[in-house]
């Protein structure tokens, strides 16, 4: 009967050594993934920041080239008017 007995308080004395072991190598792996994660975080969020950054400016030199071909546009349009007037009004002091 005296094994049965060390046996009972043995079991109990592991289990409760076993969780407290086990419970610091778990608190101790999980701080270590949530640095790993707060740092990739602040990665992540400076990339994104950059990737802004960036964007603003293909987007300012968009609109720059965009103003420039309504620009060239515009000229040419202004061409053709001066042209077909030209000849409107060589047609009509022909006649």
């Amino acid at each position: 009967m005296s094994n049965k007995d060390n046996f009972g308080s043995g079991f109990i004395l592991g289990t409760i050594i076993g969780g407290v072991v086990g419970g610091v190598i778990g608190s101790l792996i999980a701080n270590q993934n949530k640095e790993i994660f707060e740092t990739e975080n602040d990665n992540s969020v400076m990339k994104n920041i950059k990737y802004t950054v960036d964007n603003t400016e293909d987007i300012l030199e968009t609109k720059t080239n965009l103003e420039d071909k309504i620009n060239q546009l515009n000229h040419a349009i202004d061409e053709v008017r001066f042209t077909l007037l030209k000849n409107t009004e060589a047609e009509i002091s022909e006649k």
